[in-house]
């Protein structure tokens, strides 16, 4: 069971901006996301400044947003890097899993990556996650490099606006 603390503040901007760019979305009229809270139960709890300071997962999460792009169903996780390359570790296999099962009902997902050392967002497509989740497994590379993460797929950022919207529009165009 995993216990949440001080480090699972890791990644809050990155949080942050995505509910920003989403709000904008919702405010538009352009799409609809809702970020998934994962289910804790406290445990030490520090009422004078009214903060959790020690909790437990009480179930494994999904992904980090879900919601519709013009009536098509998309998830997506959120994940940060110091390296140039995303470890498999962070992603979990009941992640992979849901992934999946999503795409399965012809939705769409995928990973919103932020690679801090380069300063730069990417889409990942889930069929290039599970490639490479897949070989993990099977005792080859523990990463995902950089260079798996196509060019076509970067996000940039306008205004304080992550553009992903027009990175799942190219990724749709390359599908079809």
């Amino acid at each position: 069971m995993g216990f949440w603390n001080t480090r699972g503040l890791r990644g809050s901007s990155l949080e942050t901006l995505i509910n920003f760019t989403n709000d904008f979305y919702r405010q538009k009229g352009l799409a609809l996301f809702q970020k998934i809270p994962t289910p804790i139960t406290p445990v030490k709890v520090n009422n004078e400044k009214r903060r959790i300071t020690l909790a437990y997962f009480e179930q494994q999460s999904t992904v980090d947003y879900m919601g519709v792009v013009q009536g098509i169903p998309v998830c997506f996780d959120a994940k940060e890097t110091t390296l140039k390359s995303l470890p498999i570790q962070n992603i979990h296999p009941h992640q992979i899993q849901f992934m999946n099962d999503f795409q399965k009902q012809k939705g769409i997902s995928f990973l919103l990556v932020y690679f801090s050392t380069i300063d730069s967002f990417y889409f990942l497509p889930f069929e290039t996650l599970e490639k490479y989740w897949t070989e993990a497994q099977q005792g080859g590379r523990k990463s995902i490099p950089l260079s798996a993460f196509e060019e076509q797929y970067r996000i940039v950022q306008k205004k304080g606006i992550l553009q992903y919207l027009e990175t799942i529009n190219t990724y749709l165009i390359n599908q079809e």
